[in-house]
């Protein structure tokens, strides 16, 4: 079990609050553009990393596909656990130490929680590392990365580290209640070329790559216009 990551301060104050949050609304329409992405049928096992509160990992399961969510937030985890439907289960996993071997037939990793808030320490080549030694040959990644075009192009005032790649926010975060907590994010941005160099070092052949939002993934080019690319790559045999 690894230490305590400064994030799960932040999960141990949202709580289920975080559902709340804008970007969280969207989980329907993203798994209709996942299951069909990646070419998914009924009983499918599907590994969700940085699964969060387990919306996506929920809703996969009322589709008739078994998902299996890791968080490194306890809080998150006991969440996610409290009204999962049957076929979805979880447990508390950093996404730097996944130890699976070709166990299941899809992996996702979606909203820059397990790459982005993981990986802005340089920890990008362990987390998809460890996500590609998951899947089973020909198995297939869904992975969401935040734009670091949008971010120089369009985020006023960011404190973005041209080096590292690496975002830094001040922000807070609010609970049930409303009461707000200070924090700061750093959060690692990519581009489509760094995210298919990525792919190819941990064996995995990109699909393609698309401009997203959230709850509007979709098959778009890849702009310096919009805050997400997503990824589809597919394990070599």
């Amino acid at each position: 079990m690894t230490d305590h990551h400064w994030f799960e301060k932040l999960a141990d104050h949202m709580g289920e609050a975080y559902l709340r949050y804008s970007f969280t609304k969207g989980t329907d329409q993203e798994v209709d553009h996942i299951v069909d992405a990646l070419g998914l049928s009924a009983g499918d096992r599907v590994l969700d990393v940085g699964c969060g509160p387990g919306r996506h990992s929920h809703e996969l399961a009322r589709r008739g596909f078994v998902a299996h969510g890791i968080d490194i937030s306890d809080r998150f985890i006991e969440i996610a656990q409290a009204d999962a439907p049957e076929g979805a289960t979880f447990e508390r996993l950093d996404a730097r130490s996944l130890a699976f071997d070709a166990e299941f037939d899809a992996v996702i990793c979606l909203c820059q929680g397990a790459f982005g808030l993981m990986t802005a320490s340089g920890d990008d080549s362990t987390v998809i590392a460890g996500m590609s030694r998951a899947l089973v040959p020909n198995g297939r990644l869904a992975l969401s990365a935040f734009s670091s075009y949008f971010v120089v192009k369009h985020w006023e005032g960011a404190d973005f580290d041209a080096d590292t790649g690496v975002n830094h926010e001040h922000t807070e975060v609010r609970d049930g209640a409303g009461v707000a907590l200070p924090a700061e994010l750093w959060t690692g941005c990519y581009t489509p070329r760094e995210l298919r160099l990525l792919a190819d070092r941990h064996g995995l052949d990109v699909d393609r790559i698309s401009s997203v939002e959230p709850g509007a993934y979709g098959d778009d080019e890849p702009t310096v216009d919009t805050a997400e690319f997503l990824l589809i790559a597919t394990r070599r045999d």
